[in-house]
């Protein structure tokens, strides 16, 4: 592997661990929001337990997410310095908001809710943790605003080789920063709703679960469940739209999804299932539903779709057949974006399906669900369905961009550090994937622990029964 392979594998290692985390921390914020308002506006103490009880896992998947983005962001100056150059600019502007702002509003106000419960009014407590909510939800903003100028750039001109902003407002008004955007939170809300309807199945299969604890759970279980269902509904149709918008802006993105490489006939049959053949530019073992692309691509059984041999003589003339010494190639990796598509869109289906059995099975007076531990199985596994789906829909996003980490501006041969070594890229793969494996370990068995009480246990005011002066002897 040379230093380009290199790097790109440990910045898609940092960015696949970073990335299990951000719609994690998105999600469950929201879902601990909505209990603690559940408790404010009906009084319900379950609704309180239950809060500090999922509270505890945001918490985790928090501090875990923050580790995990420093790392990435050290990543542009170690390995892509060139690249930081060139975008510097552009970037500065997005990630001093999401650290100032964001990350600023999302720190003080954990810190207000974890050490203030029962110290203020139910109402001001609240408030801190949509506070909380608030800030994951633009710190997501001012990323995906700085990833979707990659993706699409507006708002900048080339001076001395650097793209410089010439407008703000133009990165925020980028339309594939809305479509991006909004594809991100409502997957990370769906995660939300699946990982408590999830992990509150794997509660709910312990043998040692009391019945005051079941109570409580058949209450995550039903809010777990009509958030899976309904975000994961508009995740799918903001995605639909987020596809449409691919086949005019990134036409080469979008026909490496559906493996085409040559302009199909109108209308467009859909490649349900098949195996790319790169060398030869055709797909073996294919399984095509006629009409079907040109339905889902224009929304009518008419249309043909162009291919990715007539985008790249395309894109060959307009960019060159090298860029700095470097022959030119932009079809990207066609099996990993294909599947990745369909993985992403048949987990979006598989949770769709599974909330909608869950809720007919949690009805009242026909609490089937809890009687078929079947069932309780297939939601428990369910929860790492999400992590695997998002995964996809980032390898989407970011693969299909190559050869480019600019979209027509900047290839990734450009944008890495020229003075970084194979030795130093290898060492610190091995230290990073090191670091990850023990974090993720680490996190695991965290959830677990947490998840050997239950909510009938968070008693107390919170986090902080007692407070300790750090210059008083007992506090040590």
């Amino acid at each position: 592997m040379d230093i380009v392979d290199l790097a790109r594998f440990q910045f898609a290692m940092t960015t696949v661990f970073h990335f299990f985390f951000v719609p994690f921390s998105i999600g469950t914020a929201f879902v601990v929001a909505i209990l603690e308002t559940f408790y404010v506006r009906t009084k319900n103490e379950a609704y309180k337990k239950l809060a500090k009880f999922w509270g505890n896992i945001f918490l985790l998947s928090f501090a875990v997410g923050v580790v995990t983005g420093l790392i990435q962001e050290f990543q542009f100056g170690m390995n892509w310095s060139d690249y930081s150059r060139f975008m510097g600019d552009i970037f500065g502007a997005p990630l001093a908001l999401e650290a100032l702002l964001s990350f600023f509003i999302e720190s003080t106000f954990i810190g207000l809710w974890m050490f203030t419960w029962g110290r203020v009014k139910k109402g001001m407590h609240l408030f801190f943790m949509w506070m909380v909510c608030f800030g994951t939800l633009t710190s997501a903003l001012w990323i995906l605003a700085a990833n979707s100028f990659m993706q699409h750039p507006v708002g900048y001109a080339i001076k001395g080789g650097r793209a410089e902003m010439v407008d703000f407002f133009a990165l925020l008004k980028n339309p594939q920063l809305w479509f991006e955007y909004g594809h991100v939170i409502l997957a990370a809300l769906t995660m939300g709703g699946v990982v408590l309807a999830g992990l509150t199945a794997f509660q709910m299969l312990k043998k040692d679960t009391t019945k005051e604890a079941k109570v409580l759970y058949k209450k995550s279980m039903r809010l777990g469940l009509w958030m899976a269902m309904i975000f994961s509904v508009g995740t799918i149709l903001v995605g639909d739209f987020q596809m449409k918008y691919l086949v005019t802006e990134q036409p080469m993105k979008f026909a490496a999804t559906e493996a085409i490489y040559e302009t199909t006939e109108n209308p467009a049959p859909w490649t349900a299932v098949g195996i790319a053949d790169t060398k030869n530019h055709t797909v073996k073992y294919k399984v095509d539903i006629p009409v079907l692309l040109s339905l889902l691509s224009y929304n009518k059984p008419s249309g043909s779709v162009k291919g990715m041999d007539e985008i790249n003589a395309e894109m060959k003339e307009k960019y060159g057949t090298t860029i700095d010494g470097t022959k030119m190639d932009y079809i990207p990796p066609v099996n990993t974006l294909f599947w990745s598509f369909r993985v992403m869109a048949g987990f979006g289906a598989w949770i769709i399906l599974v909330s909608f059995v869950g809720l007919l099975m949690t009805r009242k007076k026909k609490e089937t669900l809890y009687k078929r531990r079947w069932m309780l199985w297939v939601l428990a596994l369910t929860t790492f369905v999400p992590f695997i789906a998002n995964t996809a829909g980032w390898f989407i996003t970011e693969f299909g961009r190559y050869p480019w980490t600019v979209y027509g501006l900047f290839t990734i041969q450009q944008s890495v550090s020229p003075n970084v070594s194979v030795t130093s890229l290898l060492i610190s793969n091995i230290v990073y994937f090191t670091l990850f494996t023990t974090l993720a370990i680490v996190m695991i068995g965290l959830v677990k622990r947490q998840l050997q009480n239950d909510p009938t246990q968070m008693q107390g005011h919170g986090y902080a029964d007692k407070i300790l002066d750090p210059f008083d002897k007992g506090a040590f």
